[in-house]
């Protein structure tokens, strides 16, 4: 069964850290492109970053570049978000999803490309 289990959000002020986790089971993690997503009350969900099957490459949305890091750890299955200079227009859901992706990078983005998501986890930015 495949499971992909997030944790690490809360409620955290303006200009604050919060690290991310998405536990990944019942798949082969290491095959898979990880990213996450976010989805803001009254919103479309949109894609915040993404991660090649190794780790090598990471790719983030404008919004997240230079403030976020995406990482994996394909030994213990899991899948990580570092956040910080967190702002409210942060504020949302944020999923992990997991994707078998044999397509250019540029389709990382488009959420239809992944397989699983995880139930998601709040993060709540205050002012």
């Amino acid at each position: 069964q495949v499971q992909l289990v997030e944790s690490g959000g809360g409620l955290v002020q303006v200009g604050g850290s919060l690290r991310l986790s998405c536990e990944a089971s019942g798949f082969i993690f290491a095959n898979y492109v990880m990213a996450w997503f976010r989805q803001a009350p009254g919103k479309e969900r949109e894609f915040v970053a993404a991660i090649s099957w190794n780790g090598a490459r990471q790719y983030y949305a404008d919004s997240a570049k230079g403030r976020f890091t995406i990482s994996r750890d394909n030994v213990q299955n899991v899948l990580f978000l570092r956040m910080t200079d967190l702002q409210p227009e942060d504020t949302a859901v944020y999923f992990c999803a997991a994707g078998l992706i044999y397509k250019q990078p540029s389709y990382y983005s488009y959420d239809t490309e992944y397989d699983y998501w995880g139930q998601g986890t709040p993060v709540t930015v205050s002012s």
